[in-house]
């Protein structure tokens, strides 16, 4: 709850949890608690890499964040959205395109999703450094609050999870860590995303589809758990299960960076947004997210580990690996604009960017 010298926010009104009986992955739970010793590290590192070689996602408790500090960040992210008007929000759009920085307003209907049908998802996205550029006025009293928890998601989860997933592969501890410093150049960044019913018409042309199934650009995406039941993940058996909800907790799985860090040896995971069960299907779904990137100028290869071991795999793309800047520039500029490849026989499209393929699934 806001302490008396808290600015006021409205309540923002979280929907009730599904009661339809879905088909959920069953994925892992890291308590971040338990990393406090050298023993309990290890035991994490090992249910780290099991869940991500296995499945690719997993959940996070014992974060230290609280329900009410959760409720209190939900109650901001709504802000831009409900809070806002159109003509601020349009002074703020973000010129993904031409900047390939995701920094301001996505407004409705940039993506195309499949058929003609295109999102219907807001986004207000800001650097972990929130003083890099200036934000709608409804959202400025906020902007201490979210300075804190961007460096709590970086410095506190972030981090954390990086130690374990060097642990886990034998790395020393700090190898993923000096590569994502929260006082360096890089656009690790928090991102505040509304999805809004499609029309009718629009679910049956894309069937159902709210963002076809990606992987995401960065090392590690932190995903603060919320009760609108509609992601899901591309599970070994080639089946799309939903992720389940469960009270502040968070969601974590891989991206590209990752994976070409670490030669495939942590694959970047897919997933995608789908319309939400029946007794959902009328309300938005608020996501809470904190996108992470190594520092600019890291070239996405293992030879930036500075260390070797035997479980990292080979460079994706040798000698001509872009760094963390080139990737996430072409793939903000790229993403749902760019004409695909339709793969014959099968439900992909592919796009080549800076010499490696992108994979979209429908």
């Amino acid at each position: 709850m806001p302490s008396a010298t808290t600015p006021f926010a409205p309540s923002y009104l979280a929907p009730t949890p599904t009661m339809i009986e879905l088909d959920y992955v069953d994925l892992a739970v890291i308590d971040l608690s338990k990393a406090g010793t050298e023993e309990g590290r290890l035991a994490l590192a090992t249910q780290v890499r099991d869940a991500l070689r296995s499945i690719g996602f997993f959940y996070v408790i014992g974060h230290g964040y609280s329900a009410e500090q959760n409720a209190r960040i939900f109650d901001i992210a709504d802000v831009p959205f409900a809070h806002t008007t159109e003509d601020e929000k349009r002074e703020y759009v973000a010129k993904m395109k031409q900047t390939g920085s995701f920094q301001g307003y996505k407004p409705k209907n940039y993506w195309h999703i499949d058929n003609g049908v295109h999102d219907e998802i807001e986004n207000y996205a800001m650097n972990r450094n929130v003083t890099l550029r200036t934000h709608p006025k409804p959202l400025r009293p906020f902007l201490p609050e979210i300075a804190e928890f961007a460096k709590f998601n970086h410095l506190n989860v972030l981090h954390e999870i990086l130690r374990l997933l060097a642990l886990g592969l034998e790395l020393p501890e700090d190898t993923f860590v000096r590569l994502h410093g929260f006082e360096t150049i890089g656009e690790s960044y928090i991102r505040f995303m509304k999805y809004f019913p499609h029309a009718e018409e629009d679910e049956k042309r894309s069937g159902g589809l709210w963002l076809k199934g990606h992987t995401d650009m960065g090392s590690i995406t932190i995903l603060w758990n919320q009760p609108v039941s509609a992601l899901q993940l591309l599970c070994p058996d080639k089946k799309w299960r939903w992720i389940k909800y469960i009270p502040n907790s968070l969601v974590v799985n891989i991206g590209d960076a990752m994976e070409y860090l670490t030669g495939g040896a942590y694959k970047a995971t897919i997933h995608r947004v789908v319309q939400p069960p029946e007794d959902q299907r009328n309300r938005a779904r608020l996501g809470v997210f904190y996108f992470a990137m190594t520092d600019d100028n890291v070239r996405l290869s293992p030879n930036s580990l500075g260390a070797s071991s035997r479980l990292v795999g080979q460079a994706v793309a040798g000698e001509d690996a872009p760094t963390m800047e080139e990737w996430r520039k072409a793939r903000t500029s790229a993403y749902g604009t760019s004409a695909l490849k339709k793969e014959e026989g099968a439900s992909v499209e592919t796009e080549l960017i800076k010499g490696l393929v992108v994979t979209h699934y429908n």
